[in-house]
């Protein structure tokens, strides 16, 4: 099942880019590209500082 749902929500960036209507779609592809990986990383860190001080407590 998950491997269904992988293959439907592939996406091609290059074609994204190819079809863009100007050269600043590129910066927002960029960033939704980036932005998932960046706001995982925040929440790790901040369960990490959590558990942390939770810890020292």
């Amino acid at each position: 099942m998950h491997l269904l749902i992988t293959l439907l929500q592939e996406v091609d960036i290059e074609q994204k880019l190819k079809d863009a209507p100007d050269d600043s779609y590129s910066i927002g592809v960029f960033i939704g590209t980036l932005l998932p990986f960046v706001v995982l990383v925040i929440i790790a860190y901040a369960i990490y500082r959590y558990n942390k001080n939770r810890i020292k407590d």
